[in-house]
């Protein structure tokens, strides 16, 4: 083999390398990724930019090499953002909005994995950082060379000429047609990040006036009203075959738990106004009765004045309580929506080993809000503000299921054996399925329990979605729905809820009742007659 041939057998594997860099997608459902044979312009643009320096002198600085490939990685970065965060975990990344959480995604991930799997993953983003970087330095570098020979000069340049035509006929012509030989430029991503960056720092948010659920809660006869919010509980449960199917044995468990309970249910489907995280978007929403789909408008609505539903069953002589399991510093946004009592992590004092990234596993606070609330003589009806904690991302190690209710607030809540069999059970990253419809089934029967606890006792129980799981769980392109169930045994609650779309059993059925906003005016019709206040 010449020297030329080597070298120009080099210059094509330079140029496929930073081709293939910037315009791969995601191999769904794990973090790796494809390629599916797409065109980057960016890489045009770069080889006409290396173009103009040789033409102009000797070409790049060594400095001037080095800042392209910082450029260059960078764009990598980007690309891998922009097309793993939608595959993953649902919806696009938002820099603004997301990046602040980032931290405590990377505290939740590191404590669910064991410390062997934590280091690794650091050892891996170092290795990758480092070879990407020597990566795309020798790439930029063999194609800067390749410009010294004048025929493989005018070959790149028009090459990358031509490229930025079959581009622009893309952005016109071709694309009417479907074809796209072109990547979505990683540059026009990270514009429009700038662009919500820029919107967001304006400070341009307008909100809607509060809508009016004000209710006498005539028909809930002073019954606790229990808002339990499963979290990930979203409609691929029932949607998908595998979720559905491995569910239904614990689900058909809770329904006869309902029926024996002495009580009845109905359920629908309502839109989230998130996706695979950021629940307390579709907190805010229900009990606001406002769409809150991003901080900078939870944090504005903070500010206002609003009636929510706690604070309108305040006004009903309700007792309006949150607990909080996951919940382990001071929470401003108690005062906002008017609770009486908060219970947070700490205040609910699990003495037994953790479970996930909070540690105390749901059926252990249901039992807490007896032993605090419910089993107190002589109280006030509760309106109770519950957000499941088990069935969070990425849903292992679950509790097992402890018959012995009282156990559960002891120091020794669980047995040995059970214990270890848990701990024992390996998490697979790339298939959080199996996971994930085992800590639906937790819920399911936790649930099943407290009514058997229960039975026969007055209540109206809301058993509602946050958000769908990520969307390595949910599937590429899944819907933002999630499920609602309400128990009861009020005849006169249920037969409104079946007037305004609910359907009865534990199956909720198409089409959506719409966002999960609206379901608040919903609920406070099916709860009593509609009352006017000033209370904006």
């Amino acid at each position: 083999m010449t020297e030329r041939t080597r070298s120009g057998l080099l210059l094509g594997l330079a140029l496929v390398a930073l081709n293939v860099s910037v315009t791969f997608l995601n191999w769904w459902p794990t973090p790796l990724v494809r390629w599916t044979g797409q065109l980057s312009v960016e890489l045009a643009v770069l080889v006409l930019s290396l173009a103009l320096t040789h033409l102009r002198g000797r070409g790049p600085s060594i400095l001037a090499l080095r800042l392209l490939t910082i450029v260059w990685l960078l764009l990598v970065m980007g690309r891998y953002a922009f097309v793993t965060a939608p595959a993953l975990w649902g919806r696009e990344l938002n820099f603004y909005w997301d990046l602040r959480f980032l931290p405590d995604v990377f505290s939740m991930l590191a404590k669910a994995a064991s410390w062997k799997i934590d280091a690794l993953v650091v050892a891996a983003i170092i290795l990758a950082g480092g070879a990407s970087y020597v990566s795309v330095r020798w790439a930029i570098g063999t194609l800067n060379r390749a410009f010294l020979l004048p025929a493989r000069r005018r070959a790149l340049a028009s090459g990358a000429g031509i490229a930025l035509v079959l581009f622009a006929l893309q952005r016109t012509w071709l694309a009417a047609d479907g074809i796209q030989p072109f990547a979505a430029p990683v540059v026009a991503s990270y514009a429009s990040q700038a662009k919500s960056v820029v919107r967001a720092l304006r400070g341009s948010i307008t909100l809607a006036a509060s809508p009016s659920f004000e209710s006498d809660l005539s028909r809930l006869g002073g019954a606790d009203v229990l808002l339990f919010f499963i979290e990930s509980y979203g409609a691929v449960t029932f949607e998908r075959p595998e979720f559905n199917a491995q569910t239904s044995a614990r689900r058909a468990l809770l329904d006869a738990a309902i029926r024996d309970s002495g009580n009845d249910v109905v359920s629908a489907f309502v839109t989230s106004p998130t996706f695979g995280g950021s629940s307390w978007f579709a907190h805010i929403s229900l009990l606001s009765g406002l769409t809150i789909g991003d901080p900078d408008m939870n944090a504005r609505l903070m500010t206002e004045h609003r009636d929510t539903l706690p604070s309108a069953m305040a006004r009903r002589g309700y007792r309006s309580v949150a607990m909080m399991p996951g919940l382990w510093s001071p929470w401003p946004d108690g005062a906002f929506y008017g609770f009486s009592e908060i219970y947070t992590g700490p205040r609910l004092e699990y003495l037994g080993p953790p479970f996930g990234w909070w540690d105390m596993p749901d059926q252990f606070t249901l039992g807490r809000l007896d032993v605090l609330e419910r089993d107190k003589p002589m109280r006030r009806p509760l309106f109770v503000f519950y957000p499941t904690i088990s069935t969070h991302t990425p849903f292992s190690p679950v509790a097992p299921f402890q018959p012995d209710w009282p156990r559960l607030q002891t120091d020794h809540p669980f047995d040995d054996a059970d214990l270890e069999r848990i701990y024992d059970q390996p998490i697979d990253w790339t298939n959080l399925g199996p996971s994930y419809a085992n800590a639906i089934n937790y819920i399911y029967q936790s649930l099943a329990g407290y009514l058997a606890k229960h039975k026969g006792e007055p209540f109206v129980m809301i058993m509602l979605g946050d958000h769908q799981p990520p969307a390595l769980v949910s599937g590429e392109g899944a819907p933002w729905d999630v499920p609602v169930h309400i128990i009861t045994n009020n005849t006169e609650v249920l037969a409104r809820l079946k007037t305004n779309g609910f359907k009865a059993g534990l199956t909720p059925a198409r089409p959506t009742l719409g966002p999960m906003s609206g379901l608040l005016p919903v609920l406070m019709d099916a709860f009593g007659e509609p009352q006017r206040v000033n209370a904006n």
